[in-house]
């Protein structure tokens, strides 16, 4: 049975609340952890915008927030490319943040339609956790990768709160999964990464790997 939030991503005027409201809003929720969670989203999202020239696909990447703000980095022949599952996301993608850098493109993450080894730096930010049957798109951020290149994860894990009795069971009624701590990391070393870092603050999780091989990026998230 469809869950509320698929049935939401493919509405037209939820688009936009999503993109200005709703996610910014429900991220920063459930990512709750203070100062520390406000200085690593704010480390995060400037390494990512880090100048270079870099291919990057940006997995679900619903109205396209993060995929201008990685492509405003990028230089030389640098792109970033949006996709994501639902025709109202990409929509407002393409009329809100379309940029020289970014392009966008309606696709399911389970099979993303580029061949192994594209991209430097593969990112699927606070989206995983509504997408249903997750844990086969870890797989593929992973092949799309190429050696040496870069994964970056940013979706929930479980904390005291969420693992109280029928916490999980009445979450999951929407839609949104609320994953073990080890349930992303052990995925992406299964799938072959390496070099992974976890963080945790709140009720979220920043996951980064790489892909065995030449290391073709520069720079630390700190």
């Amino acid at each position: 049975m469809e869950s509320i939030s698929q049935r939401l991503m493919r509405n037209a005027a939820f688009a936009e609340i999503y993109e200005n409201l709703w996610r910014p809003t429900f991220t920063r929720l459930f990512s709750l952890g203070g100062r520390a969670t406000e200085d690593y989203d704010r480390a995060l999202r400037a390494y990512l915008s880090r100048p270079g020239d870099r291919l990057v696909l940006d997995v679900a990447c619903g109205p396209g927030n993060y995929t201008r703000l990685i492509a405003d980095g990028l230089t030389g022949d640098g792109r970033c490319i949006g996709i994501d599952f639902s025709a109202p996301m990409l929509a407002r993608a393409a009329r809100t943040n379309a940029v020289d850098r970014a392009a966008f493109l309606r696709a399911d993450a389970h099979s993303i339609p580029f061949e192994d080894n594209t991209f430097d730096v593969v990112t699927c930010l606070a989206a995983l956790y509504l997408i249903p049957d997750p844990l086969p798109v870890v797989d593929e951020l992973v092949r799309v990768t190429r050696p040496g290149g870069e994964i970056v994860i940013f979706t929930s894990v479980a904390t005291v709160v969420t693992s109280l009795p029928g916490v999980q069971r009445v979450v999951g009624l929407t839609g949104f999964r609320i994953f073990d701590e080890d349930t992303i990391t052990d995925r992406l070393r299964a799938a072959g990464a390496v070099g992974i870092e976890q963080t945790i603050t709140g009720h979220g999780q920043y996951v980064l790997a790489v892909k065995p091989g030449s290391m073709s990026t520069s720079g630390d998230l700190q």
